[in-house]
């Protein structure tokens, strides 16, 4: 089955869970991402490429994902509540998925380390059970 960009631009809307039609493309996320400089395609421009259906093979080739700190200071920034951080996990999420690797299996917490910060455990399920 084939899938065309409409189609996978709305998959990463939905598992990014953020609604990109709020967006003004003000670029107030773009400049407060404190590592925009190192990104190959700014956090405005992840907003943009869902909201037009766009090319979404730029994003999910894109090196910037990896480089996202998920610190949510795009989100934190964005005067209409948008979040280019949860759509660059939803891009993580894509490619994770992919290799077989999606789901966090809540029985395998028993072998966690119980020095584990509760935020750490938290991160992992909210990415991994989407």
């Amino acid at each position: 089955m084939v899938i065309n960009n409409k189609e996978r631009a709305e998959m990463l809307r939905q598992l990014a869970g953020t609604n990109v039609s709020l967006c003004i493309q003000c670029g107030r996320c773009s400049a407060n991402c404190p590592v925009a400089w190192k990104m190959d395609v700014l956090p405005h421009r992840f907003v943009y490429e869902l909201l037009n259906g766009g090319n979404v093979d730029v994003l999910l080739e894109a090196k910037s994902p990896w480089k996202c700190l998920s610190c949510f200071s795009c989100a934190e920034r964005c005067p209409k509540g948008v979040s280019p951080a949860a759509i660059m996990e939803a891009v993580r999420l894509t490619h994770i998925r992919a290799q077989g690797n999606n789901k966090l299996n809540p029985a395998d917490l028993e072998n966690y380390d119980d020095k584990m910060p509760q935020q750490a455990i938290v991160a992992a399920f909210r990415k991994f059970n989407k």
